[in-house]
């Protein structure tokens, strides 16, 4: 149950991430930087997708994905796009490697040493999650910031959880 709960929620957040990018009516805009904040949205989009791609399609998928982080906070002015893409590319690692991922390996050590510490890999998938909707959080404001627009994207849809079902009146 845990590795479908968390490829639904990865898998939604990734689209919630696609309708990010898409909401900047400038694509210039996603390269705005804003005072007083770490990131900006393009940033923000590289890093996810090569967080997911390097923790959950490399090292758990062995999809030969190499990261390179640095890029990722150095690289600007990527195009809508080209960020679209990456984004539909960590989608199909994430499916690839969870297609085979089973409940029953999570206990086990994750398969890449994190901080120098080894963690379990039912504990770093919760970790990555919580990762992704606090940088997801920051480029909705930073979306919101620079396009003046208040309107949500919808993310964090309950209905689109492996669970929701629909309830009786």
């Amino acid at each position: 149950m845990l590795v479908s709960a968390v490829a639904a929620i990865l898998d939604r957040d990734l689209r919630t991430l696609s309708r990010e990018v898409m909401a900047y009516p400038d694509e210039k805009q996603l390269w705005q930087v804003v005072p007083s904040t770490p990131n900006v949205g393009g940033t923000l989009v590289l890093h996810l997708v090569g967080n997911i791609r390097y923790y959950i399609g490399a090292k758990l998928g062995a999809t030969g994905y190499v990261r390179d982080r640095p890029t990722e906070f150095a690289r600007r002015d990527v195009p809508r796009k080209e960020l679209l893409a990456q984004i539909e590319s960590a989608r199909a690692d994430l499916a690839g490697t969870f297609a085979s991922l089973r409940d029953e390996s999570l206990p086990a050590a994750f398969p890449d040493v994190i901080a120098e510490m080894h963690v379990a890999t039912e504990e770093y998938l919760l970790h990555l999650l919580t990762h992704f909707a606090y940088h997801l959080g920051q480029l909705d404001t930073h979306r919101r910031i620079v396009t003046a627009d208040p309107a949500g994207v919808g993310a964090m849809r309950p209905a689109e959880l492996v669970s929701a079902k629909p309830a009786r009146a």
